[in-house]
């Protein structure tokens, strides 16, 4: 058995900027990137080992991470009429009978790391559905693993160590040196992919690489500058560290029973179309309840 946990707020995004036409509801409101949400979710509940399911959305853009940092990413830049269609997602994925959990203190990645974390030992595999970097650190073996459905690439320990370099263990370690545009994490002047690469392999985290560089162990190119750099930016290292690593503590409160996708509620699900003007919709449901 397997669990899939998915990154709902990045589908939305996804269903926002493809090619898909442009939906409106009878009311008049840009509803495309919901309809892509459904459409998606669906093709994903009709492959066969898709039994259990549980969807995560960042339903407040900011967290608790924006109070740490000020330079922490918010809900700026982002379309009004993309936005607008936030709630209208967690209901639709509501409506097609998959277990919906609205972030709020917390963001959608703490969510899934805490749902993989309370089920591990549960199933034989647990699914991350998110390309995010930031879920690499809670890839185990082959038996948490990540998966982009954009680009139909899984990430296991092995191909973690492949991409980054590092151990899953040191992800957060990696993005505080290298830094996160997405995230809005700046990183340590100087260090880069290879340079982080390199230390983390052979100390794994931040604080046990000397900050002589004289003692290092590795041999990286302008070590001199990466060390005088990490001396100067030590307290910036650790504070992104922190943003960067994913909480646990997320209260997950369901039985694994409950995230068994019995199919779509029926009448739930029509109410929902009708209301948007999905009739294309209203056949997909492969099941019914």
């Amino acid at each position: 058995m397997q669990l899939h946990l998915l990154d709902a707020t990045y589908e939305l995004f996804r269903a926002y900027f493809g090619k898909r036409p442009t939906r409106t509801s009878p009311t008049g409101q840009d509803v495309t990137a919901v309809h892509g949400l459904i459409d998606s979710t669906l093709s994903l509940l009709r492959e066969p080992e898709v039994t259990h399911v549980a969807a995560f959305f960042d339903t407040v853009i900011e967290s608790f991470r924006n109070e740490l940092y000020d330079g922490y990413k918010t809900g700026e830049g982002i379309a009004e009429e993309l936005l607008a269609q936030f709630p209208l997602a967690e209901r639709s994925l509501e409506a097609i009978g998959v277990r919906v959990y609205r972030m709020a203190e917390f963001e959608a990645d703490d969510g899934i790391a805490a749902a993989a974390l309370r089920f591990t030992d549960e199933v034989d595999r647990v699914v991350m559905l998110s390309p995010d970097k930031d879920l690499c650190q809670v890839v185990e073996d082959n038996h948490i693993v990540a998966y982009d459905r954009l680009r139909q690439r899984l990430l296991n320990e092995a191909g973690v160590w492949e991409k980054f370099g590092v151990a899953p263990e040191s992800i957060p370690d990696y993005l505080a040196l290298v830094g996160d545009n997405a995230d809005g994490i700046p990183g340590i002047p100087s260090w880069g992919a290879k340079s982080a690469s390199a230390l983390l392999a052979e100390y794994r985290h931040i604080e046990h690489i000397p900050l002589d560089e004289r003692r290092w162990k590795v041999t990286v190119r302008g070590a001199a500058r990466l060390a005088e750099n990490l001396r100067e930016y030590i307290e910036d290292a650790r504070l992104f560290r922190t943003l960067t690593t994913l909480r646990y503590d997320v209260p997950i409160g369901e039985d694994l029973g409950d995230l068994e996708w019995l199919g779509a509620p029926r009448e739930d699900y029509l109410s929902f179309c009708d209301e948007l003007g999905f009739e294309s919709l209203q056949d997909r449901p492969h099941r019914w309840r």
